[in-house]
């Protein structure tokens, strides 16, 4: 087994971030880069992509 630590590019900035436990704030390089993604999802500049369910209810499971 290898004692590389794995290095991961941070979200927000590119920056090099070094995936271990001392890595407080991974896959961000600091609290700021956290919170401008935060800040992203908040303000819905982020979005999943999903299925509109049918209006029917015919996706709800039986009764029993």
């Amino acid at each position: 087994m290898s004692d590389s630590v794995r290095i991961v590019a941070c979200p927000t900035c590119r920056a090099e971030v070094r995936w271990e436990p001392q890595s407080r704030y991974r896959p961000f390089c600091s609290e700021r880069c956290r919170l401008i993604d935060l800040g992203q999802w908040a303000s819905e500049s982020y979005k999943v992509p999903a299925e509109e369910e049918s209006p029917s209810g015919d996706a709800l499971p039986p009764a029993h």
